[in-house]
């Protein structure tokens, strides 16, 4: 097979959910795959940090930039004269050319702005309103990353069943057991995080029920008497102020704290500082962040609702997100239940070494295979 990817988001996006995705799909499929050849479409001068193979090839992309990446919907000419029978575009059909020269497929993660519209931002909504039907439209095939959002892309566009392929993601590799000192060390030098605390990592829309866990954390407070503080790490986002104004009126903003974004270099070892990290999204298309918690041996409560139970299985404690007494209870029960606490990282630790990127790439040369064919 002769395929074209479009790796854009592996560069300029890496860190945030579909840039980790494109950068372990090409990596994966540079480490498995011998046979089949690759065309990378990267940005202009741009450097990769790994070693390709001889069937991987790039090509530079010339027509739109980092600033305006997710306004420019159409790249005119990308397939021109190159000899490739199927093209990818990883970062749900955003760049997908409109002059089609070969069969063409997407990931499409999750279609969250038709379901909750005001949990977007409008200049997103307005490129699925805009531009995602016309563009499935091209499609001979979607991506996507549970059988929840298969699901829901059925429903929502009406699209074959037998046309949506699911390839589950996982935890990079940097993700596992650290040593619990260096980690602590680095969470306070770093972040000034100098005591035990309840982590979150993930986006700051509305929802990721962050307000929700700012009340929990509250009502925890006033019966786990330990010092403990709620870290929420994540890019700040215009609902920031919601949060921080929150924590001030529940008079627990000396508990409740916002380092902002993250490196990818220190991520490991906040998980592993963390007593235990909480994921209470309403709803999520996979939802990597409990993966890379369990994978580094942290015990993980998360979301019943969406995919994530799909996502967490047995290796988290699973509450309704729209219950504050419940998460409360269960973030009470992980904290001061030792043999609860062991028996999640275990069944976490299990959990997440069942997922791979080596697997997603696999089933991705699958699902590339049956779309060229059919």
């Amino acid at each position: 097979m002769k395929i074209g990817i479009d790796g854009r988001a592996a560069k300029w996006y890496r860190g945030t959910g579909i840039g980790t995705y494109t950068y372990q799909l090409i990596n994966c499929l540079n480490r498995i795959d011998n046979i089949n050849k690759y065309l990378l479409f990267m940005p202009e001068n741009s450097k990769y940090d790994m070693s390709l193979k001889e069937n991987f090839h790039l090509n530079s992309i010339t027509e739109g930039s980092e600033a305006n990446f997710w306004d420019e919907v159409n790249i005119p000419n990308i397939l021109k004269d190159k000899n490739i029978e199927l093209y990818h575009v990883p970062q749900n059909g955003v760049g997908l050319p409109t002059d089609k020269k070969c069969r063409f497929v997407i990931t499409l993660h999750d279609v969250i702005p038709y379901k909750m519209p005001e949990t977007v931002s409008d200049r997103y909504l307005k490129i699925f309103s805009d531009h995602i039907p016309k563009i499935i439209s091209h499609c001979d095939g979607i991506i996507t990353v549970s059988n929840y959002s298969k699901k829901d892309i059925i429903e929502t566009f009406n699209f074959p069943e037998d046309k949506v392929y699911v390839t589950h993601l996982a935890g990079e590799d940097i993700y596992k057991p650290l040593d619990k000192r260096i980690s602590r060390y680095i969470a306070k030098k770093y972040y000034s995080i100098d005591s035990d605390f309840i982590l979150y990592v993930g986006g700051f829309s509305p929802r990721k029920n962050i307000v929700g866990l700012i009340e929990s954390f509250s009502k925890l407070l006033s019966v786990y008497k330990k010092d403990i503080k709620l870290v929420v790490a994540g890019q700040k986002g215009k609902s920031y102020d919601i949060y921080k104004k929150r924590a001030e009126e529940l008079h627990i903003s000396d508990k409740v704290l916002f380092p902002g974004f993250v490196s990818i270099e220190h991520l490991p070892f906040i998980y592993n500082a963390s007593n235990l990290f909480v994921y209470p999204s309403f709803y999520e298309g996979f939802g990597l962040p409990p993966i890379e918690a369990m994978a580094c041996g942290v015990p993980v409560i998360a979301s019943n609702v969406t995919s994530v139970p799909e996502v967490v299985g047995d290796g988290g404690l699973l509450i309704n997100p729209r219950d504050i007494d419940n998460l409360c209870d269960s973030m009470l029960r992980v904290l001061s239940d030792e043999d609860l606490r062991k028996n999640l990282i275990s069944l976490g630790l299990s959990k997440a070494s069942n997922l791979s990127w080596d697997k997603t790439a696999s089933e991705t040369i699958s699902a590339y295979s049956k779309i060229i064919k059919s």
